[in-house]
C-alpha cells in the first residue's frame, strides 16, 4: 500500500483537490513537505469536476486559463478551442495531476467534518468521514463557487419529475429530448445550458428573476498563430494581462468614455461585442466608477439584446437596469437567440414569483406541466465551503460565527483566530474579480513562499492580527465604495443568499492587491503575527 495513503500526521492537510489543491500540493512537495489533500469526491477537479451541465465552458480564453508555473507544460499543452469546455479542462488538469505524478497524495471520497486548532500542540486536529489528520498546517482551497445555493421553494421537495442542478450535474448522459423542462435562475450556468438543451426539448420554460448581462463568446477552434504567437512569448503575455485592472489580456484602463467621442466609443464597443468576450469593456477605466460612463455600455449591450430578440416584450424583460459589471458579466453562444425559438418561454418571476412546486408542475403566473426542473440558482460564494464546515480555531471560536456580520480576511489568506491556516482565494482577494489561475497560482505561491520563510526562520506558527485584518477589509470597501459594485445586489456580496450577511467580498484591482502583498511580504509580513501563545 502506498504510504502516503496512510499518513495521517503529515505537515500540511490541503482541503479541496481542484485547480488550487493540486497545485498546492505540487509546490509543497518540492519543498520536501509531507502532504495530504483529502477531496470528497471520486475525482479530482473541483469546480470543472461538479459543473458538468450542458454548454458548461470557460469564460477566459484557454490560453490564458492555464497553469503558467511550467515552461514546458505551457508549450505542450494545445487547446482546441478559444474558450475551453468543462470536458477539455477537466482532461487538462488530470494531465498535470499526472504529469506531476501528483494522485498519490490526494485521498479521494473523503470529506472533511471539522478542522480544529489544538492550542496545546499548535496543530490542527481534521476529522473527515473515514478518520482522522493531524497537522502543522491546514490550506483550504475549496473554491469560491463550490457551495450550491438551493432555493426555499414551496413543494420542491416533493416533485416527483426529473430534478437536476447545474452545480452537480450526472455524469452519465441525460436525455431531455421532447421532455417539458423548466430551469430557475438566468445567471452564468443558465446562460450556458439554455441554448443547447433548447435543441432537444419539447418546451423549455425559463424562470428569471434577475436579467443577466451576457455578451457573445464568438467561440470556435483555436486559432493556431495566435497560439503560436502567445506561445512564443508566453511570459510577457502573462505579464502584460496581470497589469491590467482585472488580469484579463485586451482589459487595460486607459481610455475614459466621458472623454472620448460618443461615436468613437460605439464602434469601439461593436468591435468589443465581436471579439472581446469579457473585455467588453474595452480599457474603458470609467465604466466600473461613473454611472453616466456605465450607462453607456449598458444601453449598447441592451439595444443588443432588442435587435436579437424579435419579441419586444421578451427583449424587454431580458434587458437588465443595474449597472453593467455590478453582477459578474456573463459570456455566451446564441443566448438571446434561443428566445426566438417557439420552444422556449420566458417568465418573468419579478412580476409573477413561483408560487409552489407540484409533483409535476411549478406555477407561477400559470400552472406548467413539466417533466423535469432544473436548479440553475447559483451558489454561497467566497465563503460557502468555509462556513459549511465546522472549522474552531482560537479559544473554541467557530469561524462561521465569527463571519455571520460579514467575512473579514487579511489579504484573503489568513483569519484572525485561526493560525496556520491559509485560505486560497478567499475574501478580501481579487479571486473572483479576476482570472482565478493566475490568482490561484499568485496565492500557492505567497503561501509557499511563506511556509518556507517561516521553515527557514525557526517560527512554528503565523496567525493574521486583528487590527491588520479590519485595516483590509476596510481597504476593500472603500475602493469598492467608489464603483458602480456596492450598489448592485449580487452574489459579490452575498445578497444571493438569505440571512447572509451583506458585504463586499473581492477586492478589486490586480495591480494593486499585488503591489499591496509585495508590500507586505517585504516587511517580514506586515500584519501577521507569529508564535503568538495566546491572544
Amino acid at each position: 500500500m502506498d504510504q502516503s495513503k496512510t499518513l495521517t500526521s503529515p505537515d500540511v492537510v490541503i482541503v479541496g483537490a481542484g485547480v488550487a489543491g493540486i497545485y498546492m500540493l505540487h509546490k509543497l512537495r518540492n519543498m520536501g513537505l509531507k502532504i495530504v489533500v483529502l477531496e470528497k469526491s471520486d475525482e479530482l477537479g473541483g469546480t470543472w469536476n461538479w459543473n458538468r451541465y450542458p454548454g458548461a465552458r470557460c469564460d477566459i480564453p484557454s490560453l490564458e486559463y492555464s497553469y503558467q508555473f511550467d515552461e514546458e507544460l505551457q508549450q505542450d499543452w494545445n487547446w482546441s478551442e478559444k474558450y475551453s469546455a468543462q470536458p477539455e479542462i477537466l482532461e487538462y488538469l488530470n494531465h498535470v495531476a499526472d504529469r506531476f505524478d501528483l494522485r498519490k497524495d490526494i485521498n479521494f471520497e473523503e470529506e472533511v467534518l471539522e478542522a480544529k486548532f489544538n492550542e496545546e500542540s499548535s496543530l490542527w486536529n481534521i476529522k473527515t468521514n473515514k478518520g482522522n489528520y493531524e497537522s502543522k498546517f491546514c490550506i483550504f482551497a475549496t473554491g469560491c463557487l463550490s457551495v450550491p445555493n438551493k432555493p426555499d421553494i414551496e413543494g420542491l421537495d416533493k416533485f416527483e419529475g426529473q430534478l437536476l442542478s447545474t452545480s452537480y450535474w450526472p455524469r452519465e448522459e441525460v436525455d431531455l429530448s421532447d421532455k417539458n423542462v423548466a430551469i430557475i435562475g438566468t445567471g452564468s450556468s443558465s446562460i450556458q445550458t439554455i441554448p443547447e438543451i433548447a435543441k432537444e426539448v419539447q418546451n423549455l420554460y425559463v424562470f428569471q428573476r434577475t436579467p443577466n448581462y451576457s455578451i457573445p463568446s464568438n467561440n470556435g477552434p483555436m486559432d493556431k498563430e495566435v497560439e503560436a504567437d502567445i506561445k512564443s512569448r508566453y511570459t510577457e503575455f502573462r505579464k502584460e494581462n496581470w497589469s491590467n485592472g482585472f488580469g484579463i489580456a485586451g482589459i487595460s484602463d486607459e481610455a475614459l468614455i466621458a472623454e472620448s467621442d460618443i461615436d468613437e466609443v460605439n464602434n469601439q464597443l461593436e468591435e468589443n461585442w465581436k471579439n472581446n468576450g469579457l473585455g467588453f469593456f474595452g480599457g474603458y477605466a470609467d465604466v466600473p466608477v461613473d454611472a453616466n460612463a456605465n450607462e453607456v455600455a449598458a444601453s449598447f449591450v441592451r439595444n443588443k439584446i432588442k435587435e436579437i430578440v424579435k419579441d419586444p416584450e421578451t427583449a424587454d424583460k431580458l434587458c437588465p437596469k443595474y449597472h453593467i459589471g455590478g453582477k459578474r458579466l456573463c459570456v455566451d453562444t446564441g443566448y438571446f437567440e434561443t428566445f426566438n425559438q417557439e420552444n422556449v418561454h420566458l417568465i418573468d418571476l419579478t412580476a409573477s414569483p413561483i408560487k409552489r412546486i407540484g409533483e409535476c408542475s411549478i406555477e407561477a403566473d400559470q400552472e406548467y406541466e413539466i417533466d423535469t426542473l432544473i436548479l440553475a440558482t447559483g451558489f454561497d460564494a467566497m465563503t460557502g465551503a468555509l462556513t459549511s464546515l465546522d472549522i474552531v480555531g482560537r479559544n473554541g471560536i467557530v469561524l462561521r460565527d465569527q463571519w455571520e456580520k460579514g467575512a473579514k480576511s487579511y489579504l484573503g489568506l489568513g483569519v484572525s483566530n485561526f493560525p496556520n491556516l491559509f485560505t486560497i482565494t478567499g475574501p478580501g482577494s481579487p479571486s473572483v474579480l479576476s482570472n482565478m489561475m493566475p490568482s490561484i497560482e499568485q496565492h500557492v505561491n505567497w503561501i509557499a513562499d511563506c511556509i518556507g520563510w517561516m521553515i527557514d526562520n525557526n517560527k512554528n506558527v503565523i496567525e493574521s492580527s486583528i487590527a491588520a485584518e479590519e485595516e483590509w477589509m476596510e481597504l476593500v470597501n472603500e475602493i469598492a465604495g467608489m464603483t458602480i459594485f456596492k450598489s448592485t445586489e449580487s452574489w459579490y456580496n452575498g445578497s444571493n443568499i438569505a440571512d447572509k450577511a451583506n458585504a463586499f467580498l473581492p477586492f478589486i484591482g490586480v495591480p494593486v492587491y499585488t503591489e499591496k502583498l509585495e508590500e507586505i511580504t517585504s516587511n517580514n509580513y506586515q500584519g501577521f503575527i507569529f508564535d503568538l501563545s495566546n491572544k
